[in-house]
């Protein structure tokens, strides 16, 4: 907070609301005002002190908590078509597994790129009514065209190529021809789409990704270590994802997955590794030793084995809160994430331990904001409100029932509010979303194509992954 007002007309004040700043000394303000101008948080104030200022944009913030956006470590954006199919098809019969195999890669196969582009629309716009104001792609077909929607959209974020250049035969099934590629195609789209989308200041950017260690060649993995580096960008992969993924690299390579990607010489803190689950103490330690970011999708991670989510954030790992994309987890809302990590972390630590609160729903709040920002490496620019950040916000309500009885604004960020209360969204000090309305798109237009092109999708893939 400052009590040096700005000088001019800054572009918006938020007035009246609570703040929640997520910085390091955990400050709350009651009745407060925050002011943007040029796309950075240039006041937070007492609402008292805000009278003076002078601003194109005035938001009565009564009755709502301001609080950082909300980041996605971790969503496969052309699988948000596919939510609920996999429940659907369950019913007809067992699902095969690995789900990423079977059904996922074969899906992404099968889409055009408009496809991609109105699922990136569905996508952001889901993230934005949440609450979700970052995003990291995981890798997926036609990036270029997320990243089109997510500048229509409003959104900050890092799209990337889905990159497999080792058709390993496993549970059954090989990656789709429309997914493979060479080694040296993999390595040249993937250092072409950063630079085509690289910039100072640009909203959205793009990252290099491998899949998994499973379907990509060491050579690939150590060319794409190299590019990242010189590039200045990070690799999106999925890492301790699943009991398979260690046996086969027990098997191939006579270490684990970590201890693999360490003998070719690729950790460091250019690594950004989804799930993280089926770690070794051996294993954790090499994530703090290199510096490697991670991403916790507690929708699915409990799921998956122990995840080592306290042990990593209490050590220092840059770790944030993930989705995995609408196809897995059904939600594309941070909040309910850090909600099931909670009932994760008790179950897992709570019992063994007898420690009946091991994460605090405040401290898994932080993770899904501060923790996001580290782990995409924009610590010093977004995930919490502090002047000279950018000013990427959101407003939540807490006037509900479900809130109703509470007055502390801290609790009801963390422990109440869920993406339905969000009601104003602010990106790189734009107004994209207000009272619940998406500003940046016709939500209704968006609708009307997915009712027409969802159907014509679902008949391909069905006939994909029953034949």
């Amino acid at each position: 907070m400052t009590t040096e007002r700005p000088a001019g007309t800054v572009d918006i004040l938020v007035r009246g609301c609570d703040v929640v700043t997520m910085d390091d000394a955990g400050t709350v303000l009651r009745d407060g005002a925050v002011a943007v101008a040029g796309g950075r948080l240039a006041w937070i104030g007492p609402n008292a002190m805000a009278g003076e200022i002078r601003a194109s944009t005035v938001i009565d913030g009564r009755g709502r908590i301001a609080m950082p956006g909300l980041i996605d470590g971790h969503v496969h954006t052309a699988q948000q078509l596919l939510r609920g199919k996999l429940s659907e098809l369950s019913r007809k019969g067992p699902l095969r597994n690995p789900p990423w195999k079977n059904y996922y890669i074969p899906f992404e196969g099968l889409l055009e790129p408009e496809d991609v582009h109105l699922s990136g629309l569905v996508t952001y716009a889901n993230m934005l009514l949440c609450g979700t104001t970052c995003f990291a792609e995981a890798g997926g077909p036609h990036p270029d065209e997320m990243a089109r929607a997510a500048e229509e959209i409003g959104i900050r974020g890092y799209v990337a190529l889905s990159t497999v250049d080792q058709n390993t035969a496993f549970a059954g099934r090989t990656v789709p021809g429309s997914m493979l590629m060479s080694t040296e195609q993999a390595f040249d789209r993937n250092l072409a789409l950063v630079r085509r989308w690289k910039g100072d200041g640009r909203r959205v950017q793009a990252w290099m990704s491998m899949r998994q260690i499973i379907v990509c060649t060491p050579e690939l993995i150590s060319a794409l270590s190299d590019a990242a580096k010189a590039e200045g960008v990070k690799i999106h992969t999925h890492l301790g994802e699943g009991t398979y993924e260690v046996d086969y690299a027990l098997e191939n390579f006579g270490r684990r997955p970590t201890e693999y990607l360490d003998s070719l010489g690729v950790l460091g803190s250019h690594l950004h590794c989804a799930h993280s689950v089926t770690l070794s103490a051996e294993e954790v330690d090499l994530y703090v030793e290199h510096k490697l970011s991670a991403c916790h999708c507690a929708w699915g991670n409990y799921g998956i084995g122990v995840p080592r989510l306290q042990d990593m954030w209490r050590r220092g790992v840059p770790i944030g809160m993930g989705t995995d994309g609408a196809a897995g987890a059904n939600t594309m809302d941070i909040f309910q994430v850090a909600h099931a990590a909670r009932v994760g972390q008790a179950a897992q630590i709570g019992h063994p331990y007898h420690q009946r609160v091991p994460m605090s729903a405040e401290e898994l709040l932080k993770i899904a904001t501060r923790g996001g920002a580290r782990s995409l490496g924009l610590g010093d620019e977004i995930g919490s409100l502090e002047v000279g950040k950018r000013a990427d916000l959101i407003l939540v309500q807490t006037t509900d029932p479900d809130q109703m009885g509470a007055e502390d604004p801290l609790f009801l960020a963390s422990s109440c509010i869920v993406g339905r209360d969000v009601q104003d969204v602010i990106v790189d000090g734009a107004l994209v979303v207000k009272d619940r309305r998406l500003l940046t798109v016709d939500l209704e237009e968006i609708r009307a194509r997915l009712k027409q092109r969802r159907p014509e999708i679902m008949a391909r893939f069905d006939a994909a992954v029953t034949s």
